[in-house]
């Protein structure tokens, strides 16, 4: 049995991309499968053991000795495989190459350049300068790395194509799909779901003003669930009118996630268009479609082909409350063209955007590594 080491310092150890989806892929694939990630103690999880990294005090202590440590615990492993999830671990992983001569797998799961242009803790003035220079970083270690997983084709126009396989983030449908006690569509409450990273750049507060402009005319409710960034956001959404009719959830598990898509009437995705956000592909809007939920999304070209081609939504300019709460009336005045676009969104998960392909294509990489 071949082992393999999932290695991330950023992401919390039942993350739905690196845990639920790929190390339980290839946990029943055969392979004996480790995930080094902060914890709060070693166990084994269907399967996975998972060896635990402890709670950084900052990012500073994250970035310069978490690394460290799960560089000292991968090289413990002796694995056959190393699979890493953060850019801020590619000097360790090149260290782990030259040191055990193991197949190492760069998982690429955002645009880091344009990423960094966005982070609100970097002084502006440094931001383009640390983008150039971890665009260089990736594009020359990509060349030392044995494979390159990129979550979007655009991410991957940036590395190797030779040995760049892009696995996308979609849903798994056997989770999402099959589910019991379902309300039927056309007898839901008023409520639409949002679901993620709270945080401006994802238009919560453009959504919550746009519920104020609906509260007079429906009994309309919000629910969100997610996490706050940074967390004092939750104060400047608070201080809108429409925050009246938004139930917060908190983080929730995949299983109420499940029953929290099951009694809402569509699902909203209306991040602003910066550079990171324009040709990202959020797994939510893809968990909407996979629930039978038509999506209110962001009208970015790559996200209005997908809604247009599979007639399972509305594209709507996410800087515009107005433009938002009217896709959000629409929905609620035509049920049975909602429910249309639902059921429609649903079959093209059915058929190409689920995570059973993507997963197949993670094996393949494996085999070919083995």
């Amino acid at each position: 049995m071949e082992k393999v080491c999932h290695i991330t310092t950023v992401h919390p150890p039942f993350d739905t991309r690196v845990f639920h989806k790929e190390c339980k892929t290839l946990e029943m694939a055969g392979y004996e499968v480790v995930l080094i990630a902060q914890h709060n103690k070693n166990e084994i999880i269907e399967g996975v053991k998972i060896i635990a990294l402890p709670k950084p005090k900052n990012r500073f202590e994250r970035m310069f000795f978490l690394t460290k440590k799960a560089y000292r615990l991968a090289l413990e492993q002796s694995a056959d495989i190393y699979h890493f999830h953060d850019p801020e671990l590619i000097p360790w992983m090149i260290k782990l190459k030259k040191k055990t001569r193991a197949n190492i797998i760069y998982d690429v799961h955002e645009d880091v350049p344009c990423q960094i242009l966005n982070k609100h803790w970097l002084p502006w003035i440094i931001r383009k300068p640390v983008a150039w220079i971890m665009d260089g970083v990736e594009w020359l270690s990509a060349h030392i790395f044995d494979a390159i997983i990129p979550s979007t084709p655009k991410i991957a126009d940036r590395f190797p194509k030779v040995k760049t396989v892009v696995i996308q983030n979609f849903p798994i449908i056997t989770e999402i799909l099959f589910t019991t006690n379902l309300i039927p569509y056309v007898q839901r409450p008023q409520s639409f779901v949002y679901v993620g990273v709270i945080a401006s750049i994802r238009g919560i507060a453009e959504i919550v003003r746009a519920f104020s402009l609906l509260s007079d005319i429906f009994k309309i409710r919000l629910e969100l669930a997610g996490t706050f960034s940074p967390n004092e956001f939750v104060n400047t959404l608070r201080a809108l009118s429409g925050w009246t009719s938004v139930t917060y959830h908190g983080e929730i598990s995949r299983k109420q996630l499940v029953c929290l898509l099951g009694r809402v009437r569509a699902g909203l995705v209306v991040h602003q268009p910066i550079p990171n956000e324009i040709n990202a592909q959020p797994i939510k809007m893809f968990e909407y479609m996979a629930a039978g939920l038509p999506v209110i999304a962001s009208n970015f070209p790559l996200w209005k082909e997908i809604i247009k081609e599979n007639q399972c939504g509305i594209c709507v300019n996410p800087l515009n409350p107005k433009e938002i709460a009217r896709a959000i009336k629409y929905l609620i005045e035509h049920p049975e063209e909602a429910k249309k676009m639902g059921e429609n969104g649903r079959k093209a998960v059915l058929e190409k955007y689920n995570w059973e392909n993507e997963g197949k294509k993670l094996l393949k990489i494996y085999e070919r590594l083995s």
